[in-house]
């Protein structure tokens, strides 16, 4: 399928060979091929959540076959706020299937069906926020068995795609200011089953999935804010502001699931509340579409700090804080569940989207 770029929210005037469309293909379901930039990334991200029971999770898993290896993740979020996680960077020598350090991705049916298995372990966090030192976090608590087996099954349109010019060429970009150069979303039915030690949960909910393709440092971006919000498979949204970086305002976007159609977000806002550590427990949205506004309240269930470090080619140390909150939502009435996902640089020891007052 392809669309214009304009159904992402953009006008564009050009002559036809310059037009900028957003394309997205079954294929596009499956691994590419790389591309020669180092850090090349090919990477699916999903998440579930039981409404009833105010648990679930997100798997990861992103390829650098360039690099040699993949980025394995595991989140579970028990009812009781103990989170279950999982990371590591297993070897890989091609990018030909999702598939590392026991976490694989199945597309059963593009655009309709995917599924995600797991069976190693995970470390079980009664304070999820000890991952803030990941090296403590594993070294004092326990790891145990844990298993995964979840479907997903779209209830929405596709939301994104490559974006390219009309004649087929690609867009220029620099690898090394690269977040993706294609990302798709889609809001899904969940069902299945999680397992961490002996306690099973039954997951029989909603959640949404994403794909991104190109290269990507996780310091592209100075800071953003990401919230996948479902409240049942006739009414779900994804809002986000995105800060590439500190001098200009962040970019609104996302689109919001009514009607079996998704409606783009034209304008939106996000505030957070922060804890003594600048880690967000609620927050409060406003989105706008062209057909109506829509107030949308967060209080984080659980939440987990988790990083990624790189030395940049003149060797300072680089560091990104990524809060990952399972939160619970309303809007209109009705209560929903999804992600309150706050991405920062960090800088002097600040994360640079964070208020100072927060310190």
């Amino acid at each position: 399928m392809a669309a214009e770029a304009g159904d992402q929210g953009a006008h564009d005037d050009r002559e036809p060979a310059q037009k900028v469309i957003t394309v997205l293909e079954p294929a596009d379901e499956y691994p590419h091929e790389p591309d020669e930039a180092q850090n090349y990334n090919e990477s699916m991200y999903l998440n579930a959540f039981d409404l009833g029971s105010e648990a679930g999770g997100w798997f990861r898993l992103g390829n650098r076959v360039n690099e040699g290896y993949a980025e394995m993740s595991v989140c579970i979020y028990l009812p009781d706020g103990r989170v279950g996680f999982m990371f590591d960077r297993p070897k890989i020598t091609s990018n030909d299937e999702m598939n590392a350090g026991g976490l694989r991705i199945d597309v059963h049916e593009p655009f309709e069906h995917l599924s995600v298995h797991y069976d190693v372990k995970v470390c079980l966090l009664e304070t999820p926020g000890d991952m803030a030192d990941p090296r403590r976090a594993f070294a004092e608590n326990p790891l145990v068995p844990a298993s995964v087996d979840i479907d997903w099954l779209g209830v929405s349109p596709m939301y994104g795609g490559k974006p390219q010019y009309a004649d087929g060429r690609e867009l220029e970009q620099e690898a090394g200011s690269s977040f993706a150069k294609a990302h798709y979303e889609q809001h899904c039915r969940t069902t299945g089953t999680i397992t961490v030690g002996d306690e099973a949960l039954d997951i029989a909910g909603f959640g949404l999935r994403d794909k991104s393709w190109g290269p990507r440092y996780w310091q592209a971006i100075a800071w953003y804010r990401w919230l996948p919000i479902v409240f049942g498979d006739d009414f779900a949204m994804m809002v986000s502001l995105v800060a590439r970086d500190r001098e200009r305002p962040p970019s609104a976007g996302g689109m919001v699931l009514s009607d079996g159609a998704y409606h783009l977000i034209t304008d939106c806002t996000i505030d957070a509340d922060w804890d003594e550590k600048g880690e967000q427990t609620g927050l409060r949205c406003w989105a706008k579409t062209d057909e109506r506004e829509y107030e949308v309240s967060g209080e984080v269930i659980s939440m987990i700090p988790l990083r990624n470090r790189r030395k940049s080619p003149d060797g300072e140390q680089l560091q990104t804080r990524i809060t990952e909150a399972m939160t619970r939502y309303e809007c209109d009435g009705r209560r929903g569940m999804g992600m309150s996902e706050f991405l920062d640089q960090v800088v002097d020891g600040h994360p640079v989207g964070v208020p100072r007052e927060q310190d």
